[in-house]
């Protein structure tokens, strides 16, 4: 984004020219603990400004076939993905959420995403919902079977932890697309609207604080056609909220809304 914004602008129009009604800005690893840790911590505001003028202009540019798009602020796990142990004492982590939402107030809503724990999840969704914006909550799931989130928390115990908030929906991503069908029915306790979009590595245990996941391999089974064929059994067990994460790209996205407007589904955004 600091190099080439226009590849940036690029994916974005891609995105939505592929059927995408929601697009994020991109500022995953833009946080106040992860661009200190890289000597960036001036960059904070900077680059969370820029994001969303990218993410306008690529809206602005590239005029959906398909219907109005919106734009999604962006909550992460401060620290590490995929990392719970990194997770920093939860009134920092309000007080960092409360740094970028400061930053993000054009976004039409919010995404908390990738969140491994639910006190994190807790943080992003307190500091989301005191603005008057709709908020999405999503975790990630542990790739083994347990059914948990990968700080070993059982769904239950998540789903009550934040029924506190009164959020657009709860979904799971950046997860293996096989796990998050077996916990998906899970979601239904909430009462809200579910959601799910996974991510195609096939593992993500060599990626460490501070790395980059370059050191991760992507899945080879999982073309467009078999990614929408799971996202297309989410639909037919209640999500309402699809889309992807790191490895599923523009084409995955187009054969999922083509796969979900012959299905007879109504495709809109979250607001």
């Amino acid at each position: 984004m600091m190099d080439e914004p226009e590849m940036v602008q690029a994916v974005h129009e891609d995105f939505i020219r592929a059927g995408a009604r929601v697009i994020t800005l991109n500022t995953y690893t833009a946080t106040p603990s992860r661009l200190a840790r890289d000597g960036q911590a001036d960059g904070l505001e900077p680059l969370q400004h820029q994001a969303y003028e990218i993410a306008d202009a690529a809206r602005s540019a590239c005029a959906s076939p398909h219907g109005p798009v919106q734009i999604a602020g962006c909550l992460p796990p401060l620290v590490a993905s995929y990392r719970p142990d990194t997770m920093l004492p939860y009134d920092d982590c309000v007080r960092e959420y409360q740094a970028i939402v400061d930053l993000q107030p054009d976004v039409d809503l919010f995404i908390c995403e990738t969140l491994p724990s639910i006190e994190e999840g807790r943080a992003a969704a307190r500091v989301a919902s005191r603005t008057d914006k709709p908020v999405l909550l999503s975790f990630t799931l542990s790739d083994d079977d347990s059914g948990t989130l990968r700080s070993g928390e059982t769904l239950g115990e998540m789903i009550r932890a934040v029924s506190e908030f009164n959020l657009a929906g709860l979904s799971f991503n950046c997860s293996l697309p096989e796990v998050i069908t077996r916990a998906l029915p899970n979601l239904q306790e909430a009462g809200i609207p579910c959601g799910a979009y996974a991510n195609g590595f096939m593992a993500v245990d060599a990626l460490k604080p501070g790395g980059t996941v370059d050191v991760l391999s992507a899945r080879e089974d999982l073309d467009p056609a078999a990614y929408s064929g799971m996202a297309m059994q989410w639909a037919a067990q209640g999500a309402r909220i699809l889309g992807g994460c790191c490895e599923v790209g523009p084409t995955h996205i187009a054969r999922l809304h083509e796969d979900l407007r012959h299905a007879g589904y109504t495709i809109a955004g979250l607001i």
